[in-house]
């Protein structure tokens, strides 16, 4: 598989499993890394519909990233 359509299929994936989690603030600082967690989504589909396949793939992971941290502090929960 080419590189690129490897890089859409993973985001893919990814973009659909953060999708459906319901993602619930347990307090303020919570509430700015869910925030930043939609920002990242919303990153990773503006960079899909531009093409842009190493973009829409690090944004999701950020989200990721985000969302794993603040549940590890008790931020989040889903």
């Amino acid at each position: 598989m080419e590189t690129k359509e490897a890089l859409k299929t993973e985001t893919e994936k990814w973009l659909s499993k953060i999708e459906e989690k319901n993602i619930i603030a347990k307090t303020e600082k919570g509430e700015e890394f869910k925030k930043n967690i939609e920002a990242y989504i919303s990153d990773s589909k503006h960079f899909t519909e531009k093409g842009d396949c190493v973009r829409a793939f690090e944004a999701i992971i950020w989200a990721w990233a985000f969302l794993e941290i603040s549940e590890d502090l008790k931020l989040l929960e889903t």
